[in-house]
Protein backbone atom coordinates (compact mmCIF):
# COMPACT_ATOMS: atom_id res chain seq x y z
CA UNK A 1 0.00 0.00 0.00
CA UNK A 2 1.54 3.65 -1.14
CA UNK A 3 2.31 5.88 1.71
CA UNK A 4 -0.09 8.50 0.73
CA UNK A 5 -2.97 6.04 1.63
CA UNK A 6 -1.07 4.64 4.88
CA UNK A 7 -1.54 8.67 5.93
CA UNK A 8 -4.59 9.10 5.29
CA UNK A 9 -5.73 5.75 6.64
CA UNK A 10 -4.24 7.22 9.48
CA UNK A 11 -5.58 10.54 9.88
CA UNK A 12 -9.07 9.01 8.66
CA UNK A 13 -8.88 6.28 12.11
CA UNK A 14 -7.71 9.51 14.28
CA UNK A 15 -10.56 11.59 12.62
CA UNK A 16 -13.08 8.90 13.74
CA UNK A 17 -11.88 8.90 17.08
CA UNK A 18 -12.70 12.61 17.50
CA UNK A 19 -16.23 12.40 15.77
CA UNK A 20 -17.10 9.38 16.99
CA UNK A 21 -19.13 9.83 19.76
CA UNK A 22 -22.03 12.17 17.72
CA UNK A 23 -24.62 10.65 16.20
CA UNK A 24 -23.71 10.09 12.63
CA UNK A 25 -26.07 6.91 12.20
CA UNK A 26 -28.89 8.86 11.02
CA UNK A 27 -29.26 10.83 7.64
CA UNK A 28 -28.93 14.34 7.37
CA UNK A 29 -31.82 16.93 7.79
CA UNK A 30 -32.92 18.75 4.91
CA UNK A 31 -29.92 20.99 4.49
CA UNK A 32 -29.40 24.48 4.63
CA UNK A 33 -29.92 26.38 1.38
CA UNK A 34 -31.51 29.49 0.08
CA UNK A 35 -35.00 28.62 1.03
CA UNK A 36 -34.23 29.51 4.74
CA UNK A 37 -32.01 28.87 7.88
CA UNK A 38 -31.31 25.88 9.55
CA UNK A 39 -30.46 26.71 13.80
CA UNK A 40 -26.58 26.23 14.50
CA UNK A 41 -26.32 22.97 16.65
CA UNK A 42 -24.76 24.22 20.47
CA UNK A 43 -22.55 20.85 19.81
CA UNK A 44 -19.02 22.50 18.68
CA UNK A 45 -17.65 19.27 16.00
CA UNK A 46 -14.29 19.30 16.21
CA UNK A 47 -12.53 19.88 12.72
CA UNK A 48 -10.67 16.93 11.30
CA UNK A 49 -7.53 17.16 8.54
CA UNK A 50 -9.73 15.22 5.79
CA UNK A 51 -11.30 17.87 2.91
CA UNK A 52 -13.38 16.72 -0.09
CA UNK A 53 -14.56 18.82 -2.64
CA UNK A 54 -16.37 17.99 -5.49
CA UNK A 55 -16.64 19.38 -9.75
CA UNK A 56 -20.00 20.18 -10.39
CA UNK A 57 -21.54 19.61 -14.86
CA UNK A 58 -21.97 22.72 -16.51
CA UNK A 59 -25.50 23.94 -14.55
CA UNK A 60 -23.31 25.11 -11.81
CA UNK A 61 -23.60 24.84 -8.03
CA UNK A 62 -26.20 26.69 -7.31
CA UNK A 63 -28.92 25.26 -10.33
CA UNK A 64 -31.51 24.88 -7.50
CA UNK A 65 -31.09 20.98 -8.38
CA UNK A 66 -28.50 18.47 -8.28
CA UNK A 67 -25.18 19.84 -8.36
CA UNK A 68 -26.53 22.17 -5.45
CA UNK A 69 -28.11 19.34 -3.31
CA UNK A 70 -24.83 17.59 -3.74
CA UNK A 71 -23.12 21.08 -2.24
CA UNK A 72 -25.71 21.15 0.43
CA UNK A 73 -24.45 17.14 1.36
CA UNK A 74 -21.15 18.22 1.83
CA UNK A 75 -22.43 21.71 3.77
CA UNK A 76 -24.00 19.44 5.82
CA UNK A 77 -21.22 16.60 6.13
CA UNK A 78 -18.83 19.93 7.23
CA UNK A 79 -21.09 20.85 9.97
CA UNK A 80 -21.66 17.18 11.30
CA UNK A 81 -18.40 15.45 10.93
CA UNK A 82 -15.86 18.65 10.81
CA UNK A 83 -14.29 17.88 7.22
CA UNK A 84 -13.28 20.72 5.01
CA UNK A 85 -15.14 21.49 2.04
CA UNK A 86 -14.78 23.21 -1.19
CA UNK A 87 -15.86 23.28 -5.08
CA UNK A 88 -15.11 24.03 -8.61
CA UNK A 89 -17.62 24.45 -11.22
CA UNK A 90 -17.63 23.79 -14.65
CA UNK A 91 -18.84 25.97 -17.71
CA UNK A 92 -18.50 23.26 -20.26
CA UNK A 93 -17.74 19.76 -20.88
CA UNK A 94 -13.54 20.44 -21.28
CA UNK A 95 -13.75 21.98 -18.08
CA UNK A 96 -14.35 18.74 -16.58
CA UNK A 97 -10.56 17.02 -16.43
CA UNK A 98 -8.51 20.28 -15.28
CA UNK A 99 -10.98 20.70 -12.47
CA UNK A 100 -10.15 17.28 -11.31
CA UNK A 101 -6.55 18.35 -11.27
CA UNK A 102 -7.26 21.34 -9.28
CA UNK A 103 -8.79 19.79 -6.42
CA UNK A 104 -6.60 16.68 -6.71
CA UNK A 105 -3.14 19.71 -6.60
CA UNK A 106 -5.14 21.16 -3.80
CA UNK A 107 -4.73 18.20 -1.34
CA UNK A 108 -8.24 16.94 -1.13
CA UNK A 109 -8.80 13.17 0.18
CA UNK A 110 -12.24 12.71 -1.50
CA UNK A 111 -12.83 14.22 -4.87
CA UNK A 112 -16.40 14.56 -5.95
CA UNK A 113 -17.92 14.73 -9.86
CA UNK A 114 -21.19 15.53 -9.98
CA UNK A 115 -23.31 13.94 -12.57
CA UNK A 116 -22.49 11.44 -15.55
CA UNK A 117 -20.88 13.28 -18.11
CA UNK A 118 -17.78 13.38 -15.56
CA UNK A 119 -17.82 9.25 -16.18
CA UNK A 120 -15.04 9.88 -18.37
CA UNK A 121 -13.07 12.41 -16.99
CA UNK A 122 -13.20 11.02 -13.93
CA UNK A 123 -12.34 7.54 -14.85
CA UNK A 124 -9.18 8.97 -16.27
CA UNK A 125 -8.44 10.41 -13.24
CA UNK A 126 -8.32 7.69 -11.08
CA UNK A 127 -7.06 5.79 -13.35
CA UNK A 128 -3.80 7.95 -13.29
CA UNK A 129 -3.60 8.51 -9.59
CA UNK A 130 -4.55 5.36 -7.93
CA UNK A 131 -4.00 6.78 -4.15
CA UNK A 132 -6.29 9.59 -4.52
CA UNK A 133 -10.45 8.96 -3.94
CA UNK A 134 -13.44 9.85 -6.28
CA UNK A 135 -16.42 9.83 -6.01
CA UNK A 136 -19.29 10.01 -8.79
CA UNK A 137 -22.98 10.69 -8.41
CA UNK A 138 -25.28 9.26 -10.82
CA UNK A 139 -22.68 6.70 -12.79
CA UNK A 140 -21.40 3.35 -12.23
CA UNK A 141 -18.45 1.68 -13.60
CA UNK A 142 -20.18 -1.56 -12.47
CA UNK A 143 -17.41 -4.74 -12.33
CA UNK A 144 -14.61 -1.99 -13.36
CA UNK A 145 -15.23 0.44 -11.22
CA UNK A 146 -11.14 1.09 -9.40
CA UNK A 147 -10.69 0.68 -6.05
CA UNK A 148 -10.34 3.80 -5.53
CA UNK A 149 -13.96 4.86 -6.86
CA UNK A 150 -17.42 4.32 -5.54
CA UNK A 151 -20.59 5.40 -7.60
CA UNK A 152 -23.44 6.41 -6.27
CA UNK A 153 -26.46 5.66 -7.83
CA UNK A 154 -30.61 6.88 -7.38
CA UNK A 155 -33.41 4.97 -8.36
CA UNK A 156 -35.31 7.90 -9.92
CA UNK A 157 -37.80 6.18 -11.65
CA UNK A 158 -39.78 5.41 -8.07
CA UNK A 159 -40.21 9.21 -7.15
CA UNK A 160 -40.67 9.93 -10.90
CA UNK A 161 -44.00 7.37 -10.95
CA UNK A 162 -45.70 8.86 -7.39
CA UNK A 163 -45.41 12.51 -9.39
CA UNK A 164 -46.67 10.92 -12.62
CA UNK A 165 -49.94 9.29 -10.72
CA UNK A 166 -50.32 12.82 -8.90
CA UNK A 167 -50.10 14.81 -12.53
CA UNK A 168 -52.59 12.20 -13.49
CA UNK A 169 -55.23 12.04 -10.73
CA UNK A 170 -54.95 15.71 -11.16
CA UNK A 171 -54.57 16.78 -14.73
CA UNK A 172 -57.82 18.46 -15.92
CA UNK A 173 -56.79 18.46 -19.57
CA UNK A 174 -56.34 15.49 -19.53
CA UNK A 175 -53.04 16.27 -21.36
CA UNK A 176 -49.40 16.61 -19.36
CA UNK A 177 -45.81 16.52 -20.48
CA UNK A 178 -41.84 15.74 -19.44
CA UNK A 179 -39.03 18.11 -20.40
CA UNK A 180 -35.64 15.96 -20.07
CA UNK A 181 -32.50 17.41 -19.75
CA UNK A 182 -29.60 14.97 -21.71
CA UNK A 183 -31.04 11.70 -22.94
CA UNK A 184 -29.69 8.57 -21.50
CA UNK A 185 -30.13 6.05 -18.78
CA UNK A 186 -30.22 8.87 -16.01
CA UNK A 187 -32.85 11.21 -17.51
CA UNK A 188 -34.70 8.05 -18.64
CA UNK A 189 -35.74 6.97 -15.00
CA UNK A 190 -37.67 10.15 -14.46
CA UNK A 191 -38.89 9.91 -18.03
CA UNK A 192 -40.47 6.39 -17.94
CA UNK A 193 -41.26 6.27 -14.06
CA UNK A 194 -43.17 9.17 -14.64
CA UNK A 195 -44.97 8.32 -17.68
CA UNK A 196 -45.92 4.74 -15.99
CA UNK A 197 -47.35 6.59 -13.05
CA UNK A 198 -49.44 8.81 -15.50
CA UNK A 199 -50.91 5.66 -17.16
CA UNK A 200 -51.35 3.85 -13.49
CA UNK A 201 -53.70 6.81 -12.73
CA UNK A 202 -55.24 6.88 -15.91
CA UNK A 203 -56.14 3.24 -15.66
CA UNK A 204 -57.52 3.59 -12.26
CA UNK A 205 -59.48 6.72 -13.80
CA UNK A 206 -60.73 4.84 -17.01
CA UNK A 207 -59.50 7.43 -19.28
CA UNK A 208 -57.05 8.12 -21.80
CA UNK A 209 -54.35 10.85 -20.43
CA UNK A 210 -52.09 12.02 -23.63
CA UNK A 211 -47.95 12.90 -22.41
CA UNK A 212 -45.73 15.24 -24.61
CA UNK A 213 -42.16 14.42 -24.43
CA UNK A 214 -39.20 16.77 -25.21
CA UNK A 215 -35.24 17.12 -24.34
CA UNK A 216 -33.68 19.95 -24.60
CA UNK A 217 -30.41 18.35 -24.78
CA UNK A 218 -29.08 20.43 -22.06
CA UNK A 219 -28.33 20.86 -18.18
CA UNK A 220 -28.15 24.13 -18.49
CA UNK A 221 -30.21 25.94 -20.89
CA UNK A 222 -33.22 27.71 -18.91
CA UNK A 223 -34.39 29.57 -21.85
CA UNK A 224 -34.91 25.78 -23.90
CA UNK A 225 -36.71 24.93 -21.33
CA UNK A 226 -39.30 27.76 -21.07
CA UNK A 227 -39.67 27.35 -24.92
CA UNK A 228 -40.45 24.06 -24.63
CA UNK A 229 -42.79 24.23 -21.64
CA UNK A 230 -44.41 26.91 -22.89
CA UNK A 231 -45.25 25.51 -26.06
CA UNK A 232 -46.50 22.04 -24.14
CA UNK A 233 -48.78 24.53 -22.10
CA UNK A 234 -49.98 26.46 -25.44
CA UNK A 235 -51.38 22.72 -26.43
CA UNK A 236 -52.56 21.85 -23.64
CA UNK A 237 -50.90 20.39 -21.24
CA UNK A 238 -51.64 21.60 -17.76
CA UNK A 239 -48.72 19.57 -15.85
CA UNK A 240 -45.46 19.60 -16.76
CA UNK A 241 -42.62 17.50 -15.60
CA UNK A 242 -39.30 18.56 -16.05
CA UNK A 243 -35.84 16.50 -15.33
CA UNK A 244 -33.32 18.95 -16.54
CA UNK A 245 -31.07 20.65 -13.91
CA UNK A 246 -30.93 24.59 -14.80
CA UNK A 247 -32.78 24.08 -17.77
CA UNK A 248 -35.69 23.02 -15.53
CA UNK A 249 -35.62 26.64 -14.23
CA UNK A 250 -36.88 27.85 -17.50
CA UNK A 251 -39.92 25.30 -17.24
CA UNK A 252 -40.62 26.72 -14.01
CA UNK A 253 -40.69 30.38 -14.97
CA UNK A 254 -42.90 29.42 -17.80
CA UNK A 255 -45.59 27.65 -15.10
CA UNK A 256 -45.96 30.99 -13.50
CA UNK A 257 -46.44 32.97 -17.12
CA UNK A 258 -49.22 30.67 -18.14
CA UNK A 259 -50.50 29.94 -14.54
CA UNK A 260 -50.20 26.03 -15.13
CA UNK A 261 -48.16 23.69 -12.90
CA UNK A 262 -44.81 22.29 -13.15
CA UNK A 263 -43.18 19.68 -11.04
CA UNK A 264 -39.97 19.75 -9.77
CA UNK A 265 -37.05 17.37 -9.49
CA UNK A 266 -33.86 16.30 -7.32
CA UNK A 267 -34.84 19.06 -4.65
CA UNK A 268 -38.23 20.66 -3.56
CA UNK A 269 -38.55 23.27 -5.91
CA UNK A 270 -41.75 24.69 -4.55
CA UNK A 271 -39.82 27.61 -3.59
CA UNK A 272 -39.15 28.84 -7.10
CA UNK A 273 -42.72 29.07 -7.67
CA UNK A 274 -44.88 28.94 -4.50
CA UNK A 275 -48.50 28.64 -6.26
CA UNK A 276 -47.18 26.83 -9.65
CA UNK A 277 -45.24 24.36 -8.35
CA UNK A 278 -47.24 21.14 -7.84
CA UNK A 279 -44.78 18.51 -6.66
CA UNK A 280 -41.36 17.30 -6.88
CA UNK A 281 -39.40 14.28 -7.61
CA UNK A 282 -36.36 14.28 -5.08
CA UNK A 283 -33.54 12.36 -5.26
CA UNK A 284 -31.24 13.15 -2.53
CA UNK A 285 -28.20 13.80 -4.23
CA UNK A 286 -26.84 15.35 -0.62
CA UNK A 287 -27.72 12.32 1.29
CA UNK A 288 -25.50 10.12 -0.75
CA UNK A 289 -22.71 12.55 -0.62
CA UNK A 290 -22.68 12.98 3.31
CA UNK A 291 -23.16 9.08 3.61
CA UNK A 292 -20.08 8.14 2.06
CA UNK A 293 -18.29 11.16 3.32
CA UNK A 294 -19.17 9.51 6.67
CA UNK A 295 -18.18 6.24 5.57
CA UNK A 296 -14.62 7.77 4.58
CA UNK A 297 -14.14 9.83 8.11
CA UNK A 298 -15.23 6.45 9.67
CA UNK A 299 -11.90 4.47 7.65
CA UNK A 300 -14.40 2.55 5.44
CA UNK A 301 -14.63 4.09 2.10
CA UNK A 302 -16.63 2.34 -0.08
CA UNK A 303 -14.08 1.66 -3.01
CA UNK A 304 -14.92 0.00 -5.55
CA UNK A 305 -18.30 -0.40 -4.99
CA UNK A 306 -21.73 1.40 -6.59
CA UNK A 307 -24.13 2.19 -3.79
CA UNK A 308 -27.64 2.47 -4.94
CA UNK A 309 -30.40 4.72 -3.09
CA UNK A 310 -34.03 4.03 -3.36
CA UNK A 311 -37.40 4.49 -1.61
CA UNK A 312 -36.82 1.86 0.95
CA UNK A 313 -33.55 3.86 1.71
CA UNK A 314 -35.39 7.33 2.36
CA UNK A 315 -33.22 8.63 0.07
CA UNK A 316 -35.85 9.48 -3.24
CA UNK A 317 -39.74 10.45 -2.46
CA UNK A 318 -42.16 13.75 -3.31
CA UNK A 319 -41.47 16.74 -1.57
CA UNK A 320 -42.71 17.83 1.78
CA UNK A 321 -44.45 20.44 0.27
CA UNK A 322 -47.11 18.71 -1.57
CA UNK A 323 -49.39 18.55 0.86
CA UNK A 324 -49.77 22.47 -0.56
CA UNK A 325 -51.81 21.82 -3.40
CA UNK A 326 -52.05 17.89 -3.36
CA UNK A 327 -55.22 16.99 -1.88
CA UNK A 328 -55.10 14.75 1.45
CA UNK A 329 -56.75 11.72 -0.24
CA UNK A 330 -54.63 11.30 -3.25
CA UNK A 331 -51.61 11.59 -1.17
CA UNK A 332 -53.02 8.93 0.62
CA UNK A 333 -53.23 6.66 -2.00
CA UNK A 334 -49.17 7.94 -3.12
CA UNK A 335 -48.57 6.37 0.27
CA UNK A 336 -50.13 3.16 -0.44
CA UNK A 337 -48.53 3.00 -4.24
CA UNK A 338 -45.20 4.12 -2.39
CA UNK A 339 -45.39 0.66 0.08
CA UNK A 340 -46.51 -1.64 -3.50
CA UNK A 341 -42.96 -0.21 -4.94
CA UNK A 342 -41.35 -0.85 -1.61
CA UNK A 343 -42.85 -4.18 -1.63
CA UNK A 344 -42.31 -5.29 -4.66
CA UNK A 345 -45.69 -5.72 -6.18
CA UNK A 346 -44.99 -2.16 -8.47
CA UNK A 347 -42.25 -2.71 -10.10
CA UNK A 348 -41.29 0.84 -11.40
CA UNK A 349 -39.92 0.90 -15.32
CA UNK A 350 -36.72 2.84 -15.74
CA UNK A 351 -36.45 2.73 -19.77
CA UNK A 352 -37.91 2.13 -22.99
CA UNK A 353 -38.10 -1.60 -22.57
CA UNK A 354 -39.27 -2.00 -18.80
CA UNK A 355 -41.61 0.47 -19.60
CA UNK A 356 -43.72 -1.28 -22.72
CA UNK A 357 -43.50 -4.72 -20.14
CA UNK A 358 -45.34 -2.51 -17.57
CA UNK A 359 -47.66 -1.37 -20.18
CA UNK A 360 -48.67 -5.16 -20.79
CA UNK A 361 -49.44 -4.81 -16.48
CA UNK A 362 -51.87 -2.78 -16.79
Amino acid sequence: MKKRLLAFLLIAVLAFGIVGCGNKGETPEEPEDSTGTEEESPEEVAETDIKVAMVTDEGGVHDQSFNQSAWEGLQQAEKDLGVKVSYVESQQDADFAPNFETLLDAGNDLIWGIGFKLSDALLDAATNNPDQLYGIIDFSYGDETPDNVVGVLFKAEQPSFLVGYIAGKMTETNKVGFVGGIAGDVIWGFDYGFQAGVQYAAKELGKEIEILNQYAESFSDVSKGKAIATQMYQQGADIIFHASGDTGNGVIEAAKEQGKWAIGVDRDQNYLAPDNVLTSAMKRVDVGVYNVVKELVEGNFPGGQTVVYGLEEGAVGIAPTSDKHVPAEILEEVKEIEKKIIDGEIVVPYNEETFEEFMKTL
